[in-house]
């Protein structure tokens, strides 16, 4: 009986350790001005997006938390909407005119930069920090 419930007890710690599940903190930073919200997205590594939310800006800063993220890799991009409209405002030739950015603080010439470059790992608790293109 006692080896039982031994036995129960590691499976149950194993399968824990097998299935565990972590958390995001993402800070973004040198926000230029508190009006609207910053939306993002979070996407596994396959392009899949897994998340989205909004944050309002204070301090010309914001945060969000994800939880209950497998390990893997992930990515992150972002955009400042500041006037509310739910989308990213561009000019003529599709150069944005809100504030933006990508996990890794990654940058793209003519375009967004690859995905590949925003990808980051999660095999733990992660907190990383963001500051937008202007």
């Amino acid at each position: 009986m006692n080896r039982l419930i031994a036995l129960s007890l590691f499976l149950i710690c194993i399968s824990y350790l097998s299935f565990s599940q972590y958390k995001l903190y993402v800070e973004i930073l040198e926000i230029r001005n508190n009006k609207g919200n910053i939306m993002l997205q979070l996407f596994d590594g396959n392009q899949k997006v897994v998340a989205q939310e909004k944050s309002p800006i204070k301090d010309n800063k914001c945060s969000f938390s994800f939880t209950n993220l497998n390990p893997g890799k992930y990515a992150i991009r972002y955009y400042h909407d500041a006037n509310l409209n739910g989308k990213m405002e561009t000019n003529l030739v599709g150069k944005p005119t809100e504030n933006f950015g990508f996990s890794n603080n990654v940058i793209g010439k003519f375009g967004p930069p690859p995905f590949e470059k925003w990808l980051f790992e999660i095999n733990g608790d992660k907190k990383i920090v963001l500051k937008p293109t202007y």
